[in-house]
């Protein structure tokens, strides 16, 4: 399994879940199944998003420490959330971690390859701007500055903090944020660019949101952003800038004040994967019953546990299809991705 580094995280985590959860005496090591013989070891896909990437990360580790997961071999990466829907809208996976609701041409691809998904959110996001320590004049930065700073027309044009605002000190900017084939790249440049366009290219884009991490914190002109959980497990290396003065944690994203950059995350699942392949059907139940506990101890917020339950029952009966357009939508709440789903 290709895991990034975060094994005392992942350690407490499994700790927490085995006290609510029966489990064997599991070693951690299991989670590479590279113990067990390949015939007894049914294999789960999982690509898509890095900002989900902890959360699925820290239920396959739990999930394995289980009777029923302890024989599973699970494959997870991360190549963006567009990226991993390419391969799971052609078969490749069984369930892939989206920070952004499935495209158009992706429902087109999946249904053009016979891929019937089910839709399950699994927390909410703060989409999180982020900056140096060692920067001392931004304390905060509003959605018109960072248009004025991502739009196409600022590249090669905005090049100074002076630029955005005219307090800020006439330094250098350097620009750091998700790859282009990550759904947080695409909700970041929907709510700050506009429908349907694309931000200035010459930033710094990864999608393995450790490598901006490091960036950000070795860069005191930096300014970048990511999902909140990197910013959480890094707050000695990083600081937080205000939305419009609403800075990002789970009451301003609860009360729908961080807005526009508070998110739902999802998993979308190969519904014939999970009829054929037990092992996945296993741990997507697994996932929607401990993804509250979970999700909150790695970083995100969680959803009404109602949320979960609806989805438990939408995967059961086999519900496939999208709750949602096609497209981000900026300003959802936790309440209005309630009710879709309710109504889905």
């Amino acid at each position: 399994m290709v895991f990034s580094t975060r094994t005392q995280l992942l350690g407490a985590i499994a700790l927490m879940i085995s006290a609510c959860v029966p489990a064997p005496e599991v070693s951690t090591q299991a989670i590479t199944s590279t113990n067990l013989p390949a015939v007894s070891t049914p294999e789960i896909e999982i690509d898509g998003s890095s900002t989900v990437f902890p959360v699925t990360q820290a239920v396959a580790a739990a999930f394995q420490q289980t009777e029923k997961g302890s024989n599973a071999q699970l494959d997870l990466r991360f190549s963006g959330t567009g990226g991993g829907f390419k391969k799971f809208c052609a078969g490749e996976t069984d369930i892939n971690n989206a920070s952004r609701p499935i495209s158009e041409a992706e429902i087109l691809a999946c249904r053009e390859a016979g891929v019937r998904f089910v839709e399950l959110p699994i927390a909410f996001d703060a989409l999180t701007l982020v900056v140096n320590p060692q920067n001392t004049w931004a304390q905060d930065i509003t959605v018109d500055e960072l248009k004025t700073l991502w739009q196409p027309a600022a590249q090669g044009q905005i090049k100074t903090w002076q630029q955005i605002r005219p307090s800020y000190p006439n330094r250098p900017i350097n620009l750091y944020g998700a790859g282009l084939d990550s759904g947080t790249y695409d909700y970041f440049a929907e709510v700050v660019v506009g429908s349907g366009q694309q931000t200035r290219k010459d930033f710094t884009a990864s999608e393995d949101d450790n490598l901006l991490v490091s960036g950000v914190a070795n860069d005191p002109n930096a300014i970048g952003f990511f999902g909140y959980s990197y910013y959480e497990q890094n707050q000695d290396k990083l600081k937080a800038l205000a939305i419009n003065n609403v800075s990002p944690q789970r009451e301003t994203v609860e009360n729908a004040e961080y807005q526009p950059f508070a998110r739902p995350l999802f998993i979308y699942v190969n519904y014939l994967s999970a009829q054929n392949n037990p092992a996945v059907k296993e741990f997507v139940n697994f996932y929607l019953k401990n993804g509250s506990q979970i999700s909150e101890q790695v970083g995100y917020i969680p959803l009404p546990e109602e949320a979960y339950n609806i989805g438990l029952v939408h995967f059961f009966n086999g519900e496939v299809g999208t709750a949602f357009e096609g497209k981000p939508q900026p300003n959802l709440t936790i309440g209005e991705l309630l009710r879709k789903e309710q109504a889905f």
